[in-house]
């Protein structure tokens, strides 16, 4: 008997790893159903929100230690990304605030691009440049902030193999 496991398969470098078997799909109907239409197809192209083009941001969920999914939308600079907790302009964070938080480290995928990201909650100057550029990405933001009391985190995604900085 031939208990001889098949090697895994290569990945391009710089490649986020396939969907693991702790992902756990999130209870909002509609991320749920981007999430899942993404990976069907293999490609953010066309999911959107509202018009507007996403990309799918994964990571580890603070509390369950899963693997989470979320769609969050396209704003690209430079070879970086935001992701805006937004959360629709609801009183409080969205939940993969506090995971992202506690583990920096994310996948982010770009149509048919995965790659591996660093994020940083940014403030100050730094902060206002990449909130123009998530306003001008999605409109929608600015109204947000109009409408909650608590001002919205903004993450930026660097390159996890980019030097920091």
């Amino acid at each position: 008997m031939d208990t001889k496991r098949p090697a895994p398969a290569a990945r391009r470098p710089g490649t986020a790893a396939a969907p693991t078997a702790d992902y756990e799909p999130s209870g909002l109907g509609w991320v749920r159903d981007h999430v899942e239409q993404i990976m069907r197809t293999g490609t953010t192209d066309g999911v959107t929100i509202k018009g507007f083009p996403t990309v799918l941001m994964t990571y580890r969920g603070a509390r369950t230690g899963k693997t989470r999914k979320t769609p969050v939308m396209r704003v690209e600079h430079g070879g970086s990304y935001a992701a805006v907790a937004s959360n629709g302009a609801e009183p409080t964070n969205p939940k993969w605030y506090a995971s992202v938080v506690a583990e920096p480290l994310v996948e982010l995928q770009d149509g048919t691009v995965n790659r591996t990201y660093r994020a940083r909650e940014v403030f100050g100057d730094e902060k206002a440049s990449w909130w123009a550029r998530a306003v001008d990405a999605y409109p929608d933001y600015a109204e947000y902030q109009v409408k909650t009391e608590r001002l919205i985190p903004l993450f930026v995604l660097d390159p996890a193999d980019a030097p920091a900085g």
